[in-house]
């Protein structure tokens, strides 16, 4: 591994106390105007048709971050210990709210998409914590660079409740109690959410950028091909457990786009990652997943619906 590149762990992102509490209340909003559009129906539609939601929940937590363990175990040699970190954190997220827009561009099954989304943000409060807490754990006792560590899975489960289970819980209420109110303010609010963590993550690479231009190259094709594998295994694995195409479109979507901005969150809570851990390839990694995946994610679905339609949910 090139000496430079083993620099990029023990670099210190230039990120302030007021920027990290901004970038706390911006995704607590997001994940509440995520909630405003859960609907009893969802779930209820899942009970009666639970096999894609399994299925693709199954990908995205059991499937994901066990193959992106053998992927940091397979380049132990050519990635530094934080940037195989920010892997297993990233696919220890649950999926992304835009993953509902690039259903819908995929002309995919945004049903499944907002079901999938709505019970993995609820299940991430156990799931997220379990699967770092495990991977992450095995990756330290198995790398001949790293001493094992500890990670605490109670105070990251304080964290991702109270980032993801609060306004979650918050919203489904205002939503049950004040329909007529959340049909107008649902659309403004998810715009607004967007708006500002869209701008906070362009302030982020400002004030890093000339970490940025120096290790950017790297991190770009680590994160492409750490895509790539989402991808390409979300959609394999619905397809071996029988889905339709635009079932198996939709997993390997929602299998692809994850919350980096709750892995950012995570990762710079010293009560989970005291400073003395080194997590510059952490960040990187979590921030540029944050960009690339709706970069990539649009893309494939534009191909998929200009190029590969399908026209019904039962097409094959």
């Amino acid at each position: 591994m090139h000496e430079d590149l083993l620099l990029l762990d023990h670099i210190r992102l230039n990120f302030s106390q007021a920027g990290l509490h901004l970038m706390n209340i911006t995704i607590g909003f997001i994940m509440f105007g995520v909630a405003l559009g859960i609907k009893t129906e969802n779930f209820k539609k899942v009970f009666l048709h639970p096999k894609g939601v399994i299925v693709g929940l199954g990908s995205q937590y059991l499937l994901l971050p066990a193959l992106t363990f053998l992927a940091v175990w397979m380049l132990d040699d050519f990635i530094t210990p934080s940037v195989a970190f920010g892997m297993l954190l990233v696919a220890s997220c649950p999926g992304g709210n835009v993953s509902n827009f690039i259903s819908s561009v995929a002309k995919a099954n945004v049903e499944l998409s907002v079901s999938m989304t709505a019970i993995g943000t609820i299940l991430a409060v156990i799931f997220t914590p379990l699967n770092f807490s495990f991977w992450g754990g095995l990756y330290s006792t198995t790398s001949p660079l790293l001493r094992p560590i500890e990670i605490d899975p109670l105070e990251m489960f304080r964290t991702v409740f109270i980032i993801l289970g609060v306004p979650v819980i918050a919203g489904m209420i205002f939503a049950q109690k004040l329909p007529k109110i959340t049909q107008k303010i649902i659309q403004p609010i998810r715009s607004i959410s967007l708006l500002v963590f869209g701008l906070f993550i362009v302030l982020a690479f400002r004030n890093n950028f000339n970490y940025f231009v120096e290790y950017i190259y790297w991190i770009l094709f680590i994160v492409l091909l750490h895509h790539l594998l989402a991808l390409i295994s979300g959609y394999s694995f619905a397809a071996v457990f029988g889905l339709n195409r635009i079932n198996r479109r939709t997993v390997a979507i929602e299998t692809s786009i994850q919350n980096s901005g709750l892995a950012l969150v995570l990762l710079f809570n010293p009560r989970i990652f005291p400073p003395e851990i080194n997590m510059g390839g952490m960040a990187f990694i979590a921030a540029w997943w944050g960009i690339w995946h709706i970069v990539a994610g649009l893309s494939v679905a534009g191909f998929w619906a200009k190029y590969r339609p399908l026209k019904t949910l039962t097409d094959a």
